[in-house]
């Protein structure tokens, strides 16, 4: 089935639930949709272009726009449910911690940010000299056990931090073409990690 109904590009689809659908686009909207009758059922307004979000239940939701903000939605509600958090540039991703207390972000200004969604606030910022983000939709991903980051970055390398601070490693293929780094997933029960770069090459880093 195709769901048709955003006006721009598409950059984020969840699920939200079982029976529902959220999409965030550059149409500046995010639509939820009913996947028993393939239809629209709800289009908020963000006001800013979407280039990824998160859902915390089956009601609600978290988006991260170009206009350097994260918002937070409630399919209950037609507006934002709480205080947007303002970031240094544009978001390129979100990821969720498995337990849903913690929220990562990768920034345009060649940031990652930790937030504690108990919060609703910034606890932690990782960053490096070297670390820069490739792309408008670059994406960052906990590790399985959320006690680890991974981002990839524009020179070709993925890096690796601790979700108390310190930078781990940085893995880099010594044969690579060097193209940006634009997304990396973790195997769900183990070490693993695959990245994708902008030369169309996917990567398996074992015992990351």
């Amino acid at each position: 089935h195709t769901l048709t109904g955003h006006s721009g590009k598409v950059l984020a689809a969840k699920f939200l639930g079982s029976a529902f659908l959220v999409t965030g686009s550059h149409d500046r909207t995010l639509k939820i949709w009913d996947l028993k009758n393939r239809s629209c059922t709800e289009t908020k307004f963000a006001g800013s272009s979407c280039n990824d979000l998160v859902t915390t239940d089956s009601f609600s939701f978290i988006s991260g726009h170009v206009d350097k903000k994260i918002r937070f939605w409630d399919v209950r509600t037609a507006d934002c449910t709480a205080n947007d958090i303002p970031l240094q540039g544009k978001i390129t991703s979100l990821d969720l911690s498995k337990d849903g207390k913690f929220l990562l972000s990768c920034v345009r200004d060649d940031t990652i940010n930790l937030l504690d969604l108990r919060q609703n606030r910034i606890v932690r910022t990782f960053r490096n000299d070297n670390f820069k983000v490739g792309c408008d939709w670059s994406r960052v991903a906990f590790s399985p056990s959320s006690t680890r980051i991974a981002a990839g970055s524009a020179d070709g390398s993925v890096y690796i931090w601790n979700i108390n601070g310190p930078l781990e490693t940085v893995l880099k293929d010594p044969h690579g073409s060097g193209a940006a780094v634009t997304a990396v997933s973790w195997h769900p029960f183990s070490s693993t990690l695959a990245s994708v770069d902008r030369s169309k090459k996917c990567t398996i880093w074992s015992n990351a």
